[in-house]
Formats: structure tokens, sequence, C-alpha cells
């Protein structure tokens, strides 16, 4: 049964949310930063920062499942959450600040990447998996669900966006500075602080409503039965479904991030005003989707909105790379082809935002098919699997962008003005076929993800329907 019937109180949906102000700050610094830094500033080679980030997915992905597991496994007082909302955020704010400070001698070497990279992952799925599986123990309904992932994307952009003004006004705001390394250490020693107040404020703000003991107490603990369990929830139809759907659209949106400063750089030869701007001009989508979203799953359903965000950025994102190449765009440098390509930009991460929202959304409608085949709740189990494909797209994304920075022969540390043609045009071409690819793929199984919004509220009244039955045959007899 969900902790609050009917409608959220409003301190709780900004609280709740308040602790993505992290996973924001971690987003924006993975998706525009980490490359260009560990390459450009470090002479590290791109590739072998884009395999690094690879390797540590890959040890990664045993243990994301494997907390999602244990939160849903916590027994407490303060309930199966909240204590590792109050713990895991010191060392992961550590870990943070040594990511842009490598406590290394002379170029980092790639394992020392991959331990650093690690680390912050690791302890990242220690806050973020549990703050976000509260989210189908707060309420079954499947638009107050909807209601706090909005809450969520919103403070998580607010982070993420945030950083990245400070990054380009204050951190790194001239195109020599993005080639030094001291504004990188305090980008991340900034950006620690707000970790740590982000997930332990947020804690503090929900503790009055989900402190509590869980109904029941978990087994003994055995790590083949964890595994099993993990496999269990996985194998789950509708969750093989959004899977293939939400990778493909997390790795295009990995992607989009990761490759922004080239494009803005060496494609729409951005001045340094409008690097500073653009962050600021993004932010304008996600006030846009938080006044969408809620309308659109209501009247087209979840998977509708999902796959329909997928093709309508596409189409939008594409849009002026395909005039860029076929000659027909404004001159790239001015203000005209500046203001036009924003405005595409913000339509187009609108667009894109709906979809990864409809997707993320999705999860908590799979927690009550499992429970109604298996008779147990796996809401964090669920949730480490959506985050464990994020963090891999968010990977692949920089590894994609790191094969085709490499592929098209652009040299760490190249001067904005000092690139052939032929390359920009091949940076353009190869960013805008990756990502009609992957809009593709997932339009395809976002759209046949098998729960609809009828289906949930029949399966919500059956649970409510029996818990009556036991609850009265169990009433004593006069």
């Amino acid at each position: 049964m969900s902790m609050i019937a009917g409608p959220l109180p409003g301190r709780l949906k900004l609280m709740h949310g308040f602790g993505s102000v992290a996973f924001g700050v971690k987003d924006g610094g993975f998706s525009f930063f980490l490359l260009p830094f560990y390459n450009l500033v470090l002479g590290v080679d791109a590739g072998i920062v884009g395999a690094a980030l690879a390797t540590a997915l890959i040890i990664d992905a045993l243990a994301d499942p494997l907390i999602g597991h244990l939160s849903d496994r916590t027994y407490t007082r303060w309930g199966r959450r909240l204590p590792w909302l109050y713990l895991a955020p010191i060392p992961l704010a550590l870990a943070w600040a040594l990511l842009w400070s490598p406590p290394f001698t002379g170029v980092p070497t790639f394992w020392e990447i991959v331990a650093l990279a690690v680390g912050v992952r690791l302890l990242l799925s220690a806050c973020e998996v549990p703050s976000i599986s509260m989210v189908p123990e707060i309420t079954d309904d499947y638009v107050e669900r909807t209601t706090l992932f909005r809450y969520r994307f919103l403070s998580g952009w607010v982070g993420g966006l945030t950083m990245s003004v400070l990054a380009f006004t204050v951190f790194l705001p001239t195109p020599e500075a993005q080639l030094q390394p001291d504004g990188y250490a305090v980008f991340g020693m900034v950006g620690a602080v707000v970790i740590l107040v982000s997930v332990i404020g947020s804690a503090l703000g929900q503790h009055r409503y989900v402190a509590r003991l869980p109904d029941h107490a978990p087994p003994p603990f055995s790590l083949a039965h964890a595994f099993a369990d993990i496999f269990d929830a996985f194998r789950e139809r509708a969750f093989v479904i959004f899977a293939y759907g939400a990778l493909a659209a997390y790795i295009s949106q990995g992607v989009t991030l990761s490759i922004t400063l080239y494009v803005l750089r060496y494609v729409w030869q951005f001045s340094e005003l409008a690097f500073k701007l653009y962050p600021l001009a993004l932010g304008l989508s996600i006030v846009a989707m938080f006044v969408l979203v809620g309308p659109l799953h209501r009247r087209f359903g979840k998977p509708a909105s999902g796959a329909g965000g997928a093709l309508a950025a596409l189409v939008i994102a594409g849009t002026p790379y395909v005039l860029y190449l076929t000659g027909l765009w404004p001159e790239t440098g001015g203000a005209l082809s500046t203001s036009l390509f924003v405005v595409f930009m913000v339509a187009a991460n609108t667009a894109g935002v709906v979809s990864i929202i409809s997707a993320t959304s999705m999860v908590a409608e799979i927690v009550e098919a499992f429970e109604e085949r298996t008779g147990k709740r796996a809401e964090g189990t669920f949730y480490a699997g959506n985050w464990l494909i994020q963090k891999s797209a968010t990977g692949g994304g920089i590894l994609l962008t790191s094969l085709i920075v490499d592929g098209v022969g652009l040299a760490p540390g190249t001067a904005q003005d000092a690139v052939a043609p032929g390359v920009v045009a091949n940076l353009a071409l190869a960013y805008l076929l990756v990502t009609a690819v992957l809009a593709l793929i997932a339009a395809f199984w976002l759209a046949r993800f098998p729960i609809t919004r009828a289906d949930h509220e029949a399966r919500i009244a059956a649970r409510i329907a029996g818990e009556r039955a036991v609850t009265a045959g169990a009433a004593p007899h006069k």
C-alpha cells in the first residue's frame, strides 16, 4: 500500500525532487565536461577516455542491481531508503572533487580513470537508487508518480544547468580557460558541496513522510538468492521492453550532451557569450517539459508520449544539421545562425526530456506488475536496473562521441578557426546519423511498452480489493 493516498503535499514534491540536484551535477559534468577535460586538458587520448569509462561501467554492472536489492532489504525504523541518503553522499562528495583534481602525477592512465569513475558511479548509485525507488512507495497514482518525476527532472536539470552556467561564466569563462586544469578543480569542489547539500537536505525534508518501519522484515541475506531475485526481476517482460527503448534514448542523450562542446565550437562557431548563454536557453526546455508532460501522460499515456518525444526530438534537432550539410543554413558564427540553432535545440530538448521522463516513469508501473506475478515488491531492483541503463548509456554516449572525434580526425587542443571544413562537415554528419538511428530504436520499443494506465489502475484496484477481503476475513465475528 502506498504511503500517501490522494494528492501529494507540495513540500514533499519539492524535497523529493531536490535530491536529484546531485544527479544533475554529476550528469552535466560527465556529459559536458569530462571527455574534454581528460582529452583536451590532461592530454589523454579520447579513445582511452571512452574505453576507461566503458570499463568502469562493466565493473559497475554487478554492483548497481545489488545496491538496489540491498536497498529493498534495508529494515530500519527510518524505512528502507533514508539511511542510504544520510550516509552515501559524504564519500560521494569527496570522490567527485577528486575526479576533477586527479590525485596522480603526470597524464592519468587508463586504470586511474577507471578507478575514479567507478568510485563516483557506485556512490551516486547508493544515493540515486534509494531516492528514486521511493516514488512507487509514496504513491500508486499513475499521474501523481509523473508529478514526482517532473520535480526530479526539474531539480536535476537545475543542478546540471546551474553548474554549467557557473562553468562557462566563472570557472571556464574563455576558450583558453577551458584548456587549463585550474577551473575544472574549482568546478569539482563546488559540485561536491552542492551534491552533499542536495542529498542530505532531500532526506531531511522527506523524513516525516517516509520514515517508518517497513511492513515486513526481510529473510536472511544470501548472495545467491539476491542475484536470483535480481535476474527474476530483470526477466519481467515489461522491463525488457522498457530497457531496449530506454537504452537507445539514453545513449542518444549521452551523445548529444558529450559532443556539445565539439559541435558548438567547431560546427556552429559559438562565441564566448553564446557559450555562456546556451545552458540558460536549454533551461527553458525544462520549464516547457514541466508544463507539458503531465497533460501528455493524461491524454496519450506514457508509452506514446515516450515514443513521440523521441521522434519529435530527432526531427527538430536534426533539421539544423541537414540544412547546414546541404548549404541552406545561414553562415555559422553569426547572430542569426546562433539564434536559430538555439531555438531548435530548446524545442528538441523539450521533446527529448519528455521521452526520457516518460520512460523513467514507466518503471513505477513495472513494480506492481512484478508484485502481481511474484508477490514481491522490488522498487530498488528495478530502479537500479534503470540507473544501470542510464549510466551505461552515458558511458556509451561518451564512447560514441570519442569514436566520432577520433574518426573525423579532430586533434586535441585544436583552435576553433583551425579545423578544415571537411572535418567539420564529417563531424556534423556523423552526429546526425548516430542520433537518428538511436532515436528510431528508442521510439520503436517505447511505443511497445505493455502496461497502459487502464492496466495499472485495474491492477491497483484488484490489490486493494484483495487487501480488504483479507482484512474482513481476519476481523473477529460478533
